[in-house]
């Protein structure tokens, strides 16, 4: 199938417009939900099945430094974003996300990955769905704990091209971080995720061997760019929502989007 580059804009601007939406909504810059649709439209253009998955992770994610910041603008002006915790998980995010992107991405088969994520987030999903309470006496970890967990949250987001949020939301959560600062906060995470990934797929991309106009390393400039300023101005209604809706509402919308993401990775683990 063959479409025309019209048609590639215009199906980007709806992408853009929801992945925005739920960006501000949850947390999440909506990158997992956009690499498939991504990836297709990619082959649309004549670009091989491997070359097209890798530019799209790279592109769902690098559409997150936009995102993130207008979601945390709009997070922040609420009082909900924590800054503390932001600080103490990103130098880790940074080194994670070196390590995935600019090496283990261009070099691992990403389906064993992808069953892992797929347990994964069907379990927090599962838990926020029961809503289990944590102990009353858990906390987030000191320094050395959030570096320990940013780090893990910048090489898994570095592999599979999300934002973090499916693991820094219940982790926050379990931590007895009250839901709507979670969602928050992990907004502002996506920052550093994506700036940090980002940067590291224009290195580990830079001879790839695809043939598309308008690419930078793995990052298809286009996607990046309709996608970018569609989120600018639909991730602060999210935003807004998610401090309208009850708490329990939140944790369930963000248990379906788990629940989704989980059967996309089953999916890419045994077919791809």
């Amino acid at each position: 199938m063959v479409m025309s580059f019209a048609d590639v804009i215009v199906a980007l601007v709806l992408l853009g417009t929801i992945a925005g939406f739920l960006a501000g909504l949850l947390g999440v810059g909506g990158a997992l939900m956009m690499i498939p649709f991504i990836t297709f439209l990619l082959g649309t253009q004549g670009i091989d099945a491997d070359s097209a998955v890798k530019m799209a992770i790279a592109t769902g994610m690098s559409t997150i430094v936009v995102t993130s910041l207008a979601s945390t603008r709009a997070h922040h002006k609420l009082g909900a974003v924590r800054w503390d915790l932001v600080k103490g998980l990103a130098p880790g995010i940074l080194l994670g996300s070196a390590l995935a992107s600019m090496w283990l991405f261009a070099v691992l088969k990403g389906s064993a990955l992808a069953l892992f994520f797929a347990g994964f987030t069907a379990f927090s999903a599962t838990q926020m769905v029961l809503d289990k309470k944590p102990k009353p006496s858990r906390h987030m970890p000191g320094v050395v704990g959030q570096t320990a967990v940013g780090s893990v949250i910048g090489l898994l987001s570095g592999l599979v091209g999300a934002g973090g949020a499916f693991v820094s939301i219940p982790f926050m959560t379990w931590c007895n971080v009250p839901i709507r600062q979670a969602v928050a906060t992990s907004a502002a995470i996506g920052f550093p995720v994506a700036l940090a990934n980002a940067l590291g797929y224009v290195v580990s991309g830079w001879n790839a061997p695809h043939n598309l106009d308008w690419s930078f390393g793995y990052i298809w400039l286009p996607g990046l760019a309709v996608i970018g300023l569609c989120t600018m101005f639909t991730a602060p209604m999210g935003a807004r929502m998610a401090h309208n809706m009850p708490v329990l509402k939140l944790k369930r919308g963000f248990a379906l989007l788990l629940f989704l993401l989980a059967s996309y990775m089953l999916y890419r683990g045994l077919y791809s």
